[in-house]
């Protein structure tokens, strides 16, 4: 049997984590974890294809009349946005609190079945109302699934294990952009086929309970919690499946380094809110903060729009959700090219880059009115979009410590859904009057903002042990 070394409490734990290779018993993990996500991902990007069927069954209209115009298809989205707002900013520090593992099943569960009572509503007040209770749910959702598999991997191979959850969760892309193809244009025993998209989405609540138990804890959570007998459980059960996949001894630990931030005085402990605000996380946490309130704009402006946005340019119902299928097909194809470079190339500047290549890319998809133009263009957004959307996950759950990890990702992340709220009838209102054009201008603005931060504000990340990145 092999020795761990040296190092004892939080530091063994983070060193035994960041020395194991990677395996199928690790990939399996990510893989349970990121059904969830798929389901999250349905669910999310949802909103664009059913846009078609709201507008269709009027009970939406595609541009808004002022601002919370609650017939507009803008007051959908927004009630969404706002929910995960709250969802993010409020609710994900109790991720911190009860775990990982317990938080990714009450989430999943819970936006299922709002989505679910969602399906069945007729007017567009109760539609936003179930859609404000789902965003709830997938707020707290989308950074405990970061938190989690960022620290249960080790640091060599953090990018590539969040660009393979991304892989396995985008697939929940096409699979809505499908399904919608195929349920919209129909009305099947009196239903409008939006509700039947709206009904599979909901199916994420039957695996919930299968999930949760092939899943184990997070160990550094446990030991940021004064859990050790139970983190030295995991961790001896993770260390003996992969020595027995490998059939080798793993190699000893490396140096131990205690997570910077403060230890609980006891499990009950509360949570500091202005522990992110100290001089080691603050200037990250203003950075990341005006990363995600423009990088949503930028992100959400294709992917929440584009079934409209080619409605709006006079193409019919059919032909807009064709394309908006064979785009959405490749976005499982970014993250397979994030997990190429997840860890080869800085964090920081696949973000730069990306968002640059969004931002010009935009604008020339804009000035497209043929098929090959609008499928050429709006593919290599998506790529990228998938690829950047790997790259901020990772980046984020890595650069605070474990004990407010999620309080701080949830923090940060919610302006992305703060300014997702009012971005909507940004774009609705632009869309009336400057076009698409118009539109993607305001993409590229945002996305010029998020290079430039992070570029200058942005520290280096890849390979950093997370309590290193911490300190």
């Amino acid at each position: 049997m092999h020795s761990f070394g040296s190092p004892t409490g939080s530091a063994a734990i983070s060193s035994r984590l960041d020395r194991l290779p990677r395996s199928r018993y690790l990939r399996g993990l990510v893989t349970r974890i990121s059904i969830g996500g798929l389901f999250e991902l349905y669910d999310l990007f949802m909103t664009g294809y059913i846009a078609v069927g709201l507008i269709r069954a009027g009970i939406f209209t595609a541009t808004t009349r002022g601002l919370f115009d609650g017939k507009s298809f803008a007051s959908f989205i927004a009630s969404g946005f706002a929910g995960m707002f709250l969802g993010t900013l409020v609710f994900s520090r109790l991720s911190d609190r009860l775990g990982r593992r317990t938080m990714f099943t009450v989430s999943l569960l819970w936006y299922s079945s709002a989505t679910l009572v969602m399906a069945f509503m007729s007017s567009a007040w109760a539609i936003d109302l179930w859609r404000f209770i789902c965003g709830l749910g997938i707020g707290v959702q989308l950074v405990t699934i970061s938190s989690y598999i960022t620290e249960i991997t080790p640091r060599s191979a953090r990018g590539r294990y969040i660009a393979y959850s991304q892989f396995i969760s985008y697939l929940g892309v096409p699979l809505v952009a499908a399904i919608s193809l195929l349920a919209i244009p129909h009305r099947l025993w009196g239903l409008e086929g939006w509700r039947f998209v709206a009904i599979a989405g909901s199916l994420g609540a039957v695996f919930a309970g299968f999930l949760r138990l092939r899943l184990p804890e997070s160990p550094r959570w446990l030991e940021a919690h004064h859990r050790p007998t139970e983190a030295e459980g995991v961790m001896a059960l993770m260390e003996r499946q992969i020595m027995q996949e490998t059939g080798a001894e793993l190699p000893l630990p490396g140096p131990a380094v205690e997570d910077a931030a403060p230890r609980h005085t006891s499990p009950t402990s509360p949570i500091s809110w202005s522990e992110i605000w100290k001089a080691g996380y603050r200037r990250r946490t203003l950075m990341l903060t005006v990363f995600n309130a423009f990088q949503a704009i930028g992100y959400y402006g294709f992917a929440a729009w584009v079934p409209v946005l080619l409605l709006s340019e006079g193409i019919e119902v059919t032909r807009s959700l064709t394309y908006v299928l064979v785009i959405a097909c490749l976005n499982p194809f970014g993250s397979l090219i994030a997990m190429r470079f997840a860890d080869v190339v800085q964090r920081k500047w696949q973000i730069v880059s990306l968002a640059l290549i969004v931002a010009v890319c935009g604008l020339l998809w804009a000035q497209q009115r043929h098929a090959l133009g609008i499928l050429l263009f709006g593919s290599i957004i998506t790529l990228a979009n998938s690829w950047f959307s790997s790259a901020l996950h990772t980046y984020q759950a890595e650069l605070f410590p474990t004990r407010i990890r999620a309080q701080a990702v949830g923090f940060v992340y919610s302006w992305s859904r703060f300014t997702s709220i009012f971005a909507g009838f940004l774009i609705a209102a632009v869309l009336q009057r400057a076009g698409t054009t118009g539109v993607f201008a305001v993409v590229a603005t945002a996305m010029a903002v998020v290079a430039i931060v992070v570029s200058i504000f942005g520290p280096d990340s890849n390979h950093l042990g997370l309590e290193e990145l911490s300190g």
